[in-house]
């Protein structure tokens, strides 16, 4: 047999064992037991070990492990699940066979740090996610953004910790300049309100991602309630405190000439007065708000995070 015959055959042999081999792996990332829906396990859970046998399919592997972070966080998120604990591994997993997959670090984030039923409620292993995507992706000023807006947003109100991760974003080449407008609110601790509606406005400014765009408009709408219920709630208190008992309705207000009419929600639709509180009339068409919600009010899934 002649010299470039053999290697043909070898090439080919190998080419069929790699082809073999990476079906045998795509068969076992499928098999998932229906009875292992509450004590799961992770069959291939070393992503160095994943990324040896990927035989250099580590970008079709990625692809499929992302699938599956998606597919774990989307089942767990319709049942309202508080137990994750597969989804950070399945993100490592993912980010190590492809550190270049930038939407992973952005959608894994906001998968684990919000609280239940929204989240994960593990804002750490976000950060940790997002700063191993800076270290392969230092020039993504993106991911710089995402930092600053889980430490500020998704955690503990860390206004520091944002500030520095909006001023490291903005010293990247060709950056956004609202990072530094970002660095310099978080470094004067601006009011919660205002500091939340920038961030969701420049997420919605910054991406032509559609599903982002619609979660920041969700969160942008929920803002404005909570800023609205704010400033009633204070009209309220002020009657209360000059009457000794709340306003019946808003009309009492109008009256009393501390409102020009009955106030309405983003849709359009008045406010109710009930009891001296003030709540919304179709509190599911804003899933993200922190105050109007009916006293035993239990809140649908939202759409997005």
């Amino acid at each position: 047999m002649s010299g470039s015959r053999k290697v043909t055959v070898t090439t080919s042999v190998l080419l069929l064992f790699s082809l073999a081999s990476s079906v045998f792996l795509l068969r076992r990332l499928d098999q998932v037991r229906t009875s292992a829906t509450l004590e799961e396990v992770l069959y291939l859970n070393s992503p160095k070990w994943v990324r040896r046998l990927s035989l250099g399919y580590t970008g079709l592997l990625a692809d499929i492990y992302w699938t599956r972070a998606v597919q774990y966080f989307g089942s767990k998120h319709v049942t309202r699940a508080t137990d994750y604990k597969l989804l950070s591994p399945l993100l490592e997993i993912t980010t190590t066979l492809d550190p270049k997959l930038i939407v992973a670090y952005q959608f894994g984030a906001n998968f684990l740090a919000p609280k239940p039923p929204n989240g994960a409620g593990q804002p750490d292993q976000a950060i940790a996610l997002v700063e191993y995507g800076i270290r392969n992706n230092p020039d993504n000023w993106k991911l710089y953004y995402e930092l600053g807006f889980i430490y500020y947003y998704m955690e503990s109100k860390d206004y520091a910790k944002a500030a520095e991760a909006f001023e490291r974003g903005a010293k990247v080449p060709n950056a956004h300049p609202f990072l530094r407008v970002l660095a310099a609110q978080m470094a004067q601790h601006a009011g919660e309100i205002q500091t939340a509606r920038m961030l969701w406005q420049t997420a919605y400014a910054t991406t032509q991602d559609d599903l982002i765009r619609k979660n920041a408009v969700a969160h942008l709408r929920a803002l404005k309630v909570d800023e609205d219920i704010t400033e009633l709630e204070k009209l309220v208190a002020a009657y209360r405190q000059q009457t000794g008992l709340p306003p019946s309705s808003f009309n009492v207000l109008i009256g009393a000439g501390r409102l020009l009419g009955v106030p309405v929600d983003p849709d359009g639709k008045p406010y109710r007065l009930v009891d001296g509180r003030i709540e919304l009339r179709n509190p599911e068409d804003f899933p993200f708000v922190e105050k109007g919600l009916p006293p035993g009010y239990e809140p649908g899934l939202p759409k997005f995070h």
